[in-house]
């Protein structure tokens, strides 16, 4: 689906990643977890071509991304980062129609397809009452879900999420998740995501990739890969590990921060 090929990745003298190399397979929810300042989102920027990699290539369907007009990368790949910004007297309705001008010609104007489209788009995120209300008006947890129903409306192969429960409460991050994982299922959309929540990393994907200083140093599926070993590297932290016996998932038990010398 996606691959990319020894980027090396930096913003002016500073190179955050050198040399990294990674597949995404089509229809897989994929989670880049790493501490703070490893590259996680500079790396779903890059996938998504925010960034521009210094080195190295990315493709999506044997396609050169660099060789993608703009309008065709935005038919294929969405990317929502952590802070969506949107006039606050928009609707739930008019911000998911924005999700259709990749879609449209200059001129075009909007159409019964369209509409369809949108209505469809909100119906799955659950958002049917909030369809005329402004997004200045909502929580935070339904202001994510008319965000996602923008970037389900634009009908990608692939959907990029940084930190999507960011400043959410832990019911609104479960729910949001839920919903996220619904729609990998319902529609087969590539799901990459950056998450802080490890339980949540483990529970909701069927592949990490755990990054440290610029690198990848594990991937795989959080039962092969998640141990106290790993956790005790990326993290510097000692922990409990379990399983969760609905999911069959890891599930993480921090205990205490570990001094290094």
């Amino acid at each position: 689906m996606i691959s990319a090929k020894n980027l090396k990745i930096g913003y002016e003298s500073k190179v955050v990643i050198d040399d990294l190399s990674l597949t995404i397979n089509r229809g897989e929810v994929l989670s880049i977890i790493g501490p703070n300042g490893c590259g996680k989102s500079t790396l779903l920027k890059t996938l998504s071509r925010m960034i521009k990699p210094i080195e190295g290539e990315i493709f999506i369907e044997n396609n050169s991304l660099s060789s993608l007009n703009n309008k065709t990368i935005s038919q294929k790949i969405c990317l929502l980062s952590q802070h969506n910004n949107a006039p606050s007297d928009l609707t739930v309705e008019e911000l998911v129609y924005f999700g259709r001008i990749p879609h449209k010609k200059w001129y075009e104007t909007k159409n019964k397809e369209d509409k369809h489209l949108v209505d469809w788009a909100i119906k799955n995120t659950g958002l049917e009452r909030y369809k005329n209300t402004p997004i200045g008006s909502l929580s935070g947890g339904e202001r994510q879900r008319a965000y996602i129903a923008q970037a389900l409306c634009q009908k990608p192969e692939v959907l990029l999420l940084d930190e999507p429960t960011t400043y959410l409460d832990i019911s609104h991050q479960l729910e949001l998740m839920e919903l996220i994982r619904e729609i990998n299922e319902k529609f087969n959309i590539t799901i990459v995501m950056v998450l802080h929540e490890l339980n949540q990393a483990s529970k909701y994907s069927d592949r990490l990739v755990i990054m440290k200083c610029g690198e990848i140093v594990c991937d795989g599926c959080p039962n092969k890969i998640i141990n106290k070993e790993v956790i005790k590297d990326v993290y510097c932290i000692d922990c409990d590990i379990d399983n969760d016996p609905i999911f069959n998932k890891p599930r993480i038990h921090p205990i205490q921060t570990i001094k290094i010398a």
